[in-house]
């Protein structure tokens, strides 16, 4: 398994909501996980590769008091 993370940083939105942004990225393999089911193609090689790519963008937004309560 590889994986990577990022704070893409913090800042105020128009509004004046505090906004920050965290990237992810992960490989890992599937057959870890038990998933091993495949099925061989006709011209070769075969339907599933064994590592799987996850991404993600993620985007949060402080509450604010009023919010909060």
């Amino acid at each position: 398994m590889t994986t990577h993370w990022n704070i893409d940083g913090a800042h105020s939105d128009p509004w004046g909501n505090q906004r920050a942004g965290f990237s992810a990225k992960a490989s890992i393999n599937r057959k870890d996980f038990g998933l091993g089911w495949n099925q061989v193609l006709e011209a070769g090689g075969v339907l599933v590769g064994d590592r799987v790519d996850i991404e993600l963008e993620v985007q949060a937004v402080k509450a604010t008091a009023a919010q909060a309560a």
